[in-house]
């Protein structure tokens, strides 16, 4: 199987192709909308990925990924942020 152009736009080398992680129950989870829960943060998004809704672990807690068309050749860990935004906190005396 050889990888698309798209796909390989990583800074991985052509020859190995895109990390992937083989997902089991992809077929069951595309059917009946089942999100699978994952800690491959670092798995490429292929096509037949497309329109899954995967749970990525990032560090605290599995957030909710949906795939969409605009998001194959990224990956998964891309989506789900590990930093909260910073807020200074109002005090009592301002």
């Amino acid at each position: 199987m050889r990888p698309t152009l798209s796909l390989l736009k990583s800074g991985r080398s052509a020859w190995k192709g895109p990390f992937f992680v083989a997902f089991p129950n992809l077929r069951d989870a595309l059917l009946n909308h089942v999100p699978i829960q994952t800690n491959a943060r670092s798995c490429t998004i292929l096509p037949s990925f497309v329109g899954v809704k995967f749970m990525v672990h990032n560090g605290k807690d599995y957030v909710p990924v949906t795939v969409t068309q605009d998001m194959v050749g990224h990956k998964l860990g891309e989506f789900s942020h590990t930093k909260k935004r910073f807020t200074y906190k109002a005090t009592k005396n301002r």
